[in-house]
């Protein structure tokens, strides 16, 4: 394994690097302000988030995720994740939309490309990826009780979602809605996805779900979603009926590696302002970086980042190799280990800043917020435990 940057890749981290430090991370109190605004629409794209997305189209720095092998998106994800708000949007490659982008390239016909991955792609459009339900464990995708029943030439769609990420945002165009078309069948293939655009009847986006008081209107929000007695042409169907189970772990599998990506720059964020803290800030006569327990976190803070990005990196370079069924534990590892370690980064950060820490002066708080979801998102830490060790325990048993 040759971790070391390409050509491709140390051109465009270069460019990136310097397109963070010169708009991306001044722009960040300009977001806060903006979303602090009252007079806004306060679930619409920040103007600030166009005016980046503008000067990355300039540079070249849009879609990176779509160009490159996994191995070499990797540490141009992490750069966007030291400023999770702003970053990805600005590059055009945030969740939910660079799944939704993948899944439709990998299962969409010509005409649903033609129709919403060419202007997801071009950042015309955001989309949503609607899978979540209240009622149910959805961590057990069998358990989706949204239907999506054939009814001549339309598919009828009816169901309760929740935390949809980016559903609240005006510029969502389009759902992709996983639920069953064959509640009797096989538990793996019940599932289907159709795309449902935003504008169809019965389709009710009824409010904005907060994330430990937080609405993450700089990501369009989390909303709970109604679909009620919804007709879409049988066309809209993605993939053949039932195959969603298995679009939804081709989806998911990248997803998670691109959660970790960035959140391994959360971490490093996180890192650089315990230490300027440290340095910075002075408790009984002595700087806290002399302190011998903050010397302490530091140190198991870097130690903790360097082995969890070089188990991502692994695990992008394995999906590059061997494809994403091959890099199935890793994955699973990954999602297990990083935000776990990302946590107990942000943990010590915050703990180094005192009162300052839970405040809205820093970004630590919420990133430890965002953060904390990702235990859950995708499938919770315990989920896929048990994937993992059942998957080691077949190896010794007869």
């Amino acid at each position: 394994m040759d971790f070391a940057f390409d050509a491709a890749t140390g051109e465009l981290h270069a460019r990136l690097s310097a397109f963070m430090d010169e708009y991306v991370y001044p722009a960040e109190p300009v977001l806060a302000a903006e979303l602090a605004d009252p007079a806004r629409d306060p679930w619409a794209t920040p103007a600030i988030v166009r005016e980046l997305q503008q000067r990355a189209r300039e540079r070249d720095l849009w879609n990176l995720f779509h160009r490159l092998p996994n191995l070499g998106y990797a540490p141009l994800a992490e750069l966007t994740g030291r400023s999770i708000q702003l970053a990805p949007a600005a590059t055009n490659c945030a969740a939910p939309d660079t799944g939704n982008m993948e899944l439709l390239e990998q299962f969409g016909d010509e005409e649903q490309r033609k129709q919403w991955l060419e202007p997801l792609l071009a950042g015309e459009i955001r989309s949503a990826f609607a899978m979540t339900e209240p009622e149910v464990a959805s961590s057990d995708a069998s358990n989706i009780e949204t239907r999506i029943e054939r009814v001549g030439e339309e598919y009828l769609v009816n169901g309760r979602k929740w935390y949809i990420t980016g559903a609240m945002n005006p510029a969502c165009a389009v759902f992709i809605v996983m639920g069953k078309t064959d509640p009797d069948g096989d538990p793996r293939r019940q599932q289907s996805m159709i795309l449902v655009p935003r504008d169809t009847p019965g389709v009710t986006v009824r409010r904005g779900m907060t994330v430990f008081g937080y609405d993450d209107r700089d990501h369009g929000g989390h909303a709970e979603v109604l679909f009620e007695d919804v007709r879409v042409p049988a066309g809209n169907l993605i993939g053949e009926p039932g195959s969603g189970f298995a679009i939804a772990q081709a989806r998911l599998g990248p997803g998670r590696i691109h959660h970790c990506m960035r959140a391994i720059g959360m971490a490093e964020r996180a890192l650089e302002l315990m230490c300027r803290r440290a340095g910075e800030r002075v408790a009984f006569g002595r700087p806290l970086a002399a302190q011998g327990v903050v010397q302490d976190w530091i140190a198991e803070s870097r130690v903790r980042i360097e082995q969890a990005r070089l188990l991502v990196l692994k695990t992008a370079w394995l999906m590059d190799t061997v494809g994403n069924k091959g890099a199935h534990t890793e994955i699973q590892a990954i999602k297990i280990v990083v935000p776990q370690t990302v946590e107990w980064i942000l943990d010590k950060a915050v703990q180094a800043h005192g009162a300052a820490g839970v405040s809205q002066d820093t970004p630590l708080a919420q990133l430890w917020a965002g953060n904390r979801t990702l235990r859950l998102a995708d499938g919770p830490d315990e989920v896929h435990r048990r994937s993992l060790a059942r998957r080691e325990l077949r190896k010794y048993q007869g």
